[in-house]
């Protein structure tokens, strides 16, 4: 069964790619007064280049996303995800895979969640990429810094979540609880 999803996860991103697929529009104010509603916190983040330096050195770019993040209450961990991703009552790939909860590989070395997002088709663009570092800066945010999972139809989702979600470990929240979309009959936790 999930064999067949990874399957699907691919197809999508190949459809994507090739112009088939077309974004839906998402308001982004409702879907951020929904991440609110369903008990998380939106938190504009940034990309940043050089995370691994000194905060005055960071090189803050362009394209603010507005992140929800789910914090637990009994443990403090934490999940985010693109609020429009959240919101969507169509899949995105970052949902997709979050549903799928492929078994990381064994090879690769580094960062594992960096290595889980490039498994599944995804990039984390900065995490594990290069020693200067990077991610999503989130100005006031406990998670300063976010490494972020961005598959090729420009959904995101928290790499380290994605990742412990893999083996049923809960970071914040089971985002099947407020996820819009479904998961599709054949995939099963």
């Amino acid at each position: 069964m999930k064999h067949s999803y990874l399957i699907a996860i691919a197809a999508a991103a190949v459809l994507f790619a090739a112009g088939s697929m077309q974004a839906a529009d998402i308001d982004i104010g409702a879907a951020a007064a929904y991440c609110t509603q369903s008990g998380g916190e939106v938190i504009d983040r940034a990309p940043a280049y050089g995370t691994n330096g000194p905060p005055s050195s960071w090189l803050i770019l362009t394209g603010i996303r507005k992140f929800c993040q789910f914090t637990s209450a009994t443990d403090g961990s934490r999940i985010h995800i693109l609020v429009e991703d959240l919101y969507a009552t169509t899949p995105s790939l970052a949902v997709l895979a979050y549903y799928a909860k492929v078994a990381p590989g064994t090879s690769g070395g580094g960062n594992p969640a960096s290595y889980y997002c490039t498994q599944l088709g995804g990039s984390d663009l900065f995490g594990g990429v290069n020693a200067a570092g990077g991610g999503w800066y989130g100005k006031g945010s406990e998670d300063a810094v976010l490494e972020a999972c961005i598959f090729p139809d420009m959904s995101s989702i928290d790499s380290w979540g994605l990742f412990y979600n893999s083996a049923s470990i809960v970071r914040g929240i089971d985002l099947t609880t407020v996820l819009r979309y479904a998961p599709p009959p054949d995939v099963t936790h």
